[in-house]
């Protein structure tokens, strides 16, 4: 509903306020349908179970193989892509939405979250 409603102050210059619940049913199927669209193109390789038991870990020592763990990924990477990290895999933020946070472009982004998650499979298959 949020982006709906922020697409239709993006182009309210543009709208014509005629017949207004219409208009938002058109805008939402066609958010959705883009993001359809977007998820079937380019399907996102969440690596759920590590994040999980990175983010469940409670006993001293499964923290501290966590935080090891998250060191070795992130050691080499810039902060910003921390950050990136974060909004998208942790708070939920879209590629676009996060894009917009750090002032990449939505491939920048991608990019970066693709070679993470390269560093992080290596380092998977070598443990």
């Amino acid at each position: 509903m949020q982006d709906v409603f922020v697409q239709v102050l993006r182009h309210e210059h543009r709208l014509v306020d005629e017949a207004p619940a219409s208009l938002l049913l058109q805008i939402a199927t066609r958010v959705c349908l883009n993001r359809l669209r977007t998820r079937a193109r380019k399907p996102e390789d969440s690596d759920d179970e590590v994040l999980c038991s990175i983010a469940a870990a409670q006993e001293p020592e499964e923290q501290s193989m966590a935080a090891q763990l998250l060191s070795k990924v992130f050691g080499t990477q810039p902060a910003s892509t921390r950050t990136m990290a974060v909004m998208h895999l942790v708070d939920g933020l879209t590629l676009e939405e996060t894009a917009r946070e750090v002032g990449l472009s939505v491939s920048g982004v991608r990019k970066r979250l693709r070679t993470l998650q390269s560093s992080l499979k290596h380092l998977e298959a070598s443990s």
